[in-house]
């Protein structure tokens, strides 16, 4: 489906609903994995390229004139790929000498290229490169994962505990007994085991007098599967709350 210079509001419409879902497919699958941008991010980028490329092709037709006002709509679309790397760069940082990421920057960049093609009536061009996108964010990396290709993983999680309960030592000793080694870790109090998502998450009503709870971030390497070190520490009694962070899922 290409748009001709003088396309109805509804096929208009139609790329701008595709520039909606098929971004938004790419950003569940973000979500899912628990990353900084997620579903309302990348509808909102791909929603925005869509709109920029439709306002490029055909807001200008009422100052069309022959032979004196010529259209270029490729350089709006230039504006976009330049603009998108602000909001790459804000989700690419550096921890240890790990860079981590990337991944979801590259789907923002991918995901204005989305929206560009749909706002642009290139339909079928930007349903295969959502469908290429999952090809090779959860294809690729169970590829890795069973070849092993990347060797030692990286792990960052954050794990929830009750304070003076010794579950610090604990945490530290079931990762080294699996053949993590620890890069670093950092601890925080909490509030109370009743307020927050936290309390939410539990099922607990508010209880103002409740445990004083820790929360230790945890940066790992090593070979053992991550579903492994998962269990080992759900067993602790006195563990609350896990929760992974990697850039390599």
């Amino acid at each position: 489906m290409v748009l001709g210079s003088n396309a109805p509001w509804w096929a208009i419409l139609l790329c701008l609903l595709a520039a909606v879902v098929l971004p938004t497919l790419i950003g569940l699958e973000r979500q899912i994995n628990n990353k900084s941008a997620g579903m309302r991010t990348h509808a909102l980028v791909g929603l925005g390229a869509a709109l920029f490329m439709v306002v490029s092709k055909y807001g200008f037709s009422d100052v069309l004139e022959a032979n004196l006002v010529r259209l270029d709509p490729s350089r709006v679309a230039a504006q976009i790929v330049t603009g998108i790397g602000f909001i790459g760069a804000g989700l690419v940082f550096v921890r240890r000498n790990k860079v981590r990421g990337l991944t979801t920057a590259s789907s923002i960049w991918l995901t204005a290229a989305v929206g560009s093609a749909a706002g642009a009536g290139l339909l079928l061009p930007a349903a295969f490169t959502t469908g290429a996108y999952f090809l090779v964010v959860v294809v690729y990396a169970k590829v890795i994962a069973r070849l092993r290709v990347s060797g030692r993983r990286y792990h960052a999680l954050q794990v929830t505990y009750v304070d003076g309960t010794g579950a610090l030592r604990e945490i530290l000793q079931s990762c080294t007994n699996l053949g993590f080694q620890i890069q670093g870790f950092t601890t925080r109090p909490m509030e109370h085991l009743g307020s927050g998502v936290l309390g939410r998450a539990l099922n607990e009503e508010s209880v103002p007098n409740g445990p004083d709870l820790v929360e230790v971030e945890l940066e790992i390497e090593g070979l053992a599967p991550r579903g492994t070190l998962l269990q080992e520490l759900s067993a602790l009694p006195a563990i609350k709350a896990i929760s992974f962070d990697d850039e390599n899922e």
